[in-house]
């Protein structure tokens, strides 16, 4: 059989032809959806980046309708409803995503994080629990671990609080020995409440060997101690305090005098106020000194001269109004009058204030109710700060 090469030879032009139309075609429609799905999504980024968001929802919206696999959207609008408080949308479209078998893993992960997200900001704590949970092993463990020892904590869950804690302190994800030592305190404080004494001092004893600087489990023994009828113990507890933590001795002076006094164990307390209050000057130190020296007839006279003293230290009001309380003025029927008006000004500086906020509170507390921070109200009135 002989090989025609006029068939090549016509053939080579025609495939030549073919090949022109269809790259042409290709060339056609991807301008076509060049023009037709990125329009859009640029549209998008205007508006994001003009701060209307209405507008760029909408252009999203429009890109995601042409191009409905194009995860990328989905979570730039998913993010765009959770930012407008459309906290139900935003979970549909998350929701969406993690419905796709065609999703990565990597974008799977993403829109879980981003579904619990949804969840915390809308405030479905159990829903956002589930969904944080789910994230264990991925790349936003920590952020998740995070958030749910938040979640923990603002329901006082302290048990699931302490095993999260725990994982993020395996995890060297910080140092969370103090936070554990909270969580026991508080667990502590429920058995204290519920009337289970031994308990919560085991309990107790637990936080102190969990974090031997904290000074909280200390002072919460202390005063477990003195429930217990034990002053003795409450002394000693509160002599190791001031040498391990002396910053937070303030707080439990009240206590160490009335100790003090049920043991007749008086003059240690009286050295051991003494000396701090040598290194460290404070208003509730000092008034503990004061109580000591008003419950002995020899040493009252010379109790209210204290408040002379510390003013020679600080220029303190509250020293200052205390002092005026027994004082006899040369217009001595208006003394009630200027007596009061000093005790309403001074009021605000005898606070309790959070480092990390600036919330003000009469008591001290161990976790800020503003913000929810640890340890950030110093032992100190606002007017030592």
């Amino acid at each position: 059989m002989e090989f025609d090469l006029t068939w090549i030879l016509l053939g080579l032009p025609l495939a030549f032809v073919l090949g022109w139309v269809a790259s042409r075609f290709d060339l056609r429609q991807l301008r076509a959806e060049n023009r037709r799905a990125p329009k859009a999504y640029f549209k998008g980024l205007n508006f994001l980046l003009n701060e209307q968001q209405d507008q760029a929802i909408d252009a999203f919206i429009e890109a995601v309708q042409n191009d409905p696999d194009t995860s990328e959207l989905h979570f730039a609008l998913g993010n765009l409803f959770r930012r407008r408080g459309e906290y139900d949308r935003a979970v549909r479209v998350h929701e969406h995503l993690l419905s796709r078998g065609d999703l990565s893993r990597v974008d799977r992960e993403r829109a879980q994080h981003a579904l619990a997200l949804d969840f915390l900001k809308a405030g479905l704590l159990d829903r956002a629990e589930d969904a944080l949970q789910r994230l264990e092993g991925t790349p936003f463990e920590a952020q998740a671990r995070m958030a749910l020892l938040a979640i923990y904590e603002r329901s006082r869950d302290w048990p699931h609080a302490a095993t999260i804690a725990h994982k993020m302190h395996q995890a060297d994800q910080g140092d969370f020995s103090t936070r554990q030592a909270h969580y026991l305190c508080e667990q502590a404080q429920a058995l204290t409440t519920q009337g289970d004494l031994p308990a919560a001092q085991a309990l107790l004893e637990q936080a102190i060997a969990a974090a031997p600087q904290a000074a909280r489990a200390r002072i919460e023994l202390a005063r477990l101690q003195h429930l217990m009828g034990r002053p003795a113990a409450v002394l000693d507890t509160l002599q190791v305090l001031a040498e391990q933590n002396p910053a937070a001795l303030p707080l439990a002076a009240p206590l160490l005098v009335e100790a003090a006094t049920a043991t007749g164990r008086v003059s240690q307390a009286q050295a051991l106020l003494s000396a701090h209050y040598a290194q460290a000057p404070s208003l509730d130190v000092l008034e503990a000194l004061v109580s000591i020296d008003a419950s002995d007839a020899a040493t009252r006279p010379a109790a209210r001269q204290r408040y002379v003293q510390h003013l020679d230290k600080e220029r303190s009001l509250v020293a200052a109004s205390k002092w005026l309380a027994g004082e006899k003025l040369e217009h001595e029927e208006f003394h009630p009058q200027i007596q009061r008006a000093l005790e309403h000004a001074v009021k605000p500086l005898t606070r309790y204030r959070c480092a990390a906020c600036g919330f003000e509170a009469r008591q001290h507390f161990w976790q800020c109710p503003g913000c929810q921070t640890w340890d950030s109200y110093p032992a100190r009135r606002v007017e030592e700060l």
